[in-house]
């Protein structure tokens, strides 16, 4: 019996840590990051799609985002302790020791970047390995000096569909850089509404978000609104380079305008319930955008 319990509590265990480790790769992060590779694959295809190297793309991706956000979960460890969101999180909660977090994210960076190089091209993976060196040792360590890190941590999260279009395409297309410039500007308002809901704990913890810094909220705002504008702008160009057709023009407009128009409201009148209004609606916006890119690709002209 004593033996029969011995096993079961290492079992337990073992399904403990193995779930400790996943909730590190944040894997609804991982999945819309995946997302947004796939899309800018389709996009980039000049044919038809080689589902082998699909595969590899997908893999690589899981494994090499997963990695690096449980390597910055690593980083960040003792901020997160700070903080009321995140303090329960496996290693500030002490489930997990900080090596078998940075032993666990090393191994899936490697391997996600191996999996791209071999499977898919080195460009892929170069892309891939811009990403993870900028969002942990640039953006990471920069949220505790300067609010221009919301900035600088949105260039790497806009990086996953150039992968995606280096992937299918073997270069950095026109097309590439547009999809870019719509995943840059709308991290702008989706981080800030973060930041603004959550600006007491990142305050508490010494991150240095905008919010943080800008005491009467007017700069917050209206950034939110100029990210808001600048991205129902770009998000038009798929069409006008030729990207899509004209169903997802109209669908990006509309969304765009819609989420102008909360960022407007919560520029008028600040409260917690429009940031997270904006929040939601920058959420939506971009399954709708990606969505609307995915079932309206134009074809060969």
């Amino acid at each position: 019996m004593r033996s029969e319990a011995m096993v079961a509590a290492v079992a337990r265990d073992r399904c403990r840590i193995l779930a400790d480790l996943l909730v590190l790769t944040k894997p609804r992060v991982v999945l819309m990051v995946v997302l947004v590779t796939m899309v800018g694959y389709y996009l980039g295809l000049g044919g038809q799609a080689d589902y082998r190297v699909v595969l590899h793309l997908l893999v690589g991706t899981m494994l090499a985002a997963g990695g690096t956000l449980a390597l910055n979960q690593y980083g960040e460890r003792d901020v997160d302790a700070r903080m009321e969101r995140t303090r329960a999180r496996p290693l500030p909660d002490g489930r997990l020791a900080p090596v078998e977090a940075l032993a666990f994210g090393t191994v899936l960076a490697v391997a996600g970047l191996v999996q791209l190089a071999a499977g898919v091209t080195v460009w892929a993976a170069a892309v891939t390995a811009c990403t993870t060196v900028l969002y942990l040792f640039a953006y990471t360590p920069l949220k505790l000096r300067t609010p221009l890190a919301t900035l600088v941590g949105a260039v790497p999260g806009a990086l996953p569909p150039v992968t995606g279009w280096v992937a299918a395409s073997g270069e950095l297309g026109l097309g590439a850089w547009v999809l870019f410039g719509i995943l840059f500007l709308w991290q702008v308002p989706h981080t800030l509404a973060i930041a603004r809901l959550y600006r007491d704990d990142y305050a508490q913890a010494g991150v240095r978000v905008l919010p943080v810094v800008d005491d009467g909220g007017h700069s917050t705002e209206r950034q939110i609104v100029v990210g808001s504008l600048g991205l129902l702008a770009v998000s038009l160009l798929p069409t006008l380079i030729g990207l899509t057709g004209s169903v997802y023009f109209i669908g990006a407009l509309a969304a765009g305008t819609v989420l102008a128009t909360l960022a407007a409201r919560q520029a008028l009148a600040p409260s917690s319930a429009g940031a997270r209004r904006m929040l939601l609606g920058s959420l939506l916006y971009l399954s709708v955008v990606l969505a609307l890119l995915a079932s309206d690709k134009a074809g060969p002209s």
